[in-house]
């Protein structure tokens, strides 16, 4: 059986960068080395490519970036022709062909749409959501306006740009304040992955500084209200026809699920299957589904909501086209508990991305 040549980005010129490198670092662990030749390319956070032959473990910690021998620069051409990685050495290039790319990559420049666009001009098969679905989920703003018309019910929102904010204080302040008159509120950068630049805010004094901070991350802000809940995720697998997993269930250890509560604390839990009455956990998913399609998700999305305590009302929170792959990530530990192994999901992946391709 010939192996199909899979390369797999790693790192990335984003907040998530770390992230990026120990999910890609399970999934170079589990993917069948005998259906599959791995060719490892990776980003810095300044945004030069690589493609890496050294070992493996080094990849997680970021050590391969000063592994200069075994790296080489490298980049993938936009020409459709060559069709894949362009390895550059000593003034001369070779090229190889690639059948198809993970871009395990979370956050901006990564799942964002723009490496989708890269490989979508290459012509190359992909994981993951394309340049479109990519693109928009990764966008707050437009999820949520989105999402609000198809009828799925998400926390009530205002959204601010920075130069009308830099101009404006005055009126944008009042519109945020008519328009989400109680507190705690969430003030988000509309692009930026892992609730980086995210800040719960509880009073109207605190409210400038925390849209200051967004506006570090991206140049439109978005507001919400604070939706006093369970936090439950659904993972969705496929193409045409999604499935959607089990509910899991999030506590996390800080006030809310931020950075340091996903990837540094020991303390935030995850529940699989999440403690919901079965009519409530249905209701997830059929919602889940429904966003999947209307958001021309295709490949895999994790999607976050919240479940309110007093009411059992639903809202949609994200929806994430590369959630994590670490060993402790949801997406993966919901397939898992419904009987698809980690391996066996990426190939599933792997296999959508060349369905899709035809």
């Amino acid at each position: 059986m010939n192996k199909k040549v899979i390369a797999i980005l790693f790192g990335g010129a984003s907040s998530e960068h770390e992230i990026s490198r120990i999910s890609a670092s399970s999934i170079i662990k589990n993917i069948s080395k005998e259906k599959y030749e791995l060719i490892l390319v990776g980003i810095t956070k300044h945004g030069e490519w690589f493609l890496y032959t050294g070992d493996v473990s080094k990849i997680a910690n970021g050590e391969w970036e000063t592994d200069d021998i075994n790296k080489k620069s490298a980049s993938i051409s936009p020409d459709s022709s060559i069709g894949g990685l362009i390895v550059y050495e000593n003034g001369k290039y070779s090229i190889i062909k690639l059948d198809a790319v993970i871009p395990a990559l979370h956050g901006k420049n990564g799942e964002d749409g723009t490496i989708q666009g890269l490989l979508k001009l290459a012509k190359i098969p992909f994981v993951g959501c394309d340049t479109f679905s990519s693109a928009a989920c990764m966008d707050k703003i437009t999820t949520n306006i989105t999402l609000t018309y198809a009828g799925i019910k998400k926390p009530k929102f205002a959204f601010i740009t920075k130069n009308y904010f830099n101009s404006n204080k005055e009126k944008c302040m009042d519109y945020i304040k008519k328009t989400l008159p109680l507190f705690p509120l969430f003030v988000k950068p509309s692009n930026a992955g892992s609730s980086v630049g995210i800040t719960k805010v509880h009073s109207q004094k605190d409210l400038i500084k925390a849209i200051e901070t967004a506006f570090l991350e991206d140049n439109r802000v978005l507001i919400e209200e604070g939706i006093n809940g369970q936090e439950v995720e659904c993972a969705v697998l496929g193409n045409k026809t999604p499935i959607v997993s089990i509910c899991g269930e999030i506590v996390p250890s800080n006030e809310f699920y931020d950075y340091e509560a996903k990837y540094i604390s020991n303390d935030s839990k995850l529940y699989i299957p999440a403690h919901l009455d079965e009519e409530i956990s249905n209701k997830i998913r059929k919602i889940a589904s429904k966003a999947y399609k209307i958001m021309s998700c295709c490949g895999l999305a994790r999607i976050d909501f919240f479940v309110e305590k007093d009411t059992n009302e639903v809202y949609l929170n994200e929806v994430n086209t590369f959630p994590g792959f670490t060993s402790i990530s949801m997406y993966p530990k919901l397939f898992e508990y419904t009987g698809i192994s980690y391996s066996d999901l990426i190939d599933k992946l792997i296999n959508l991305a060349f369905e899709r391709a035809k």
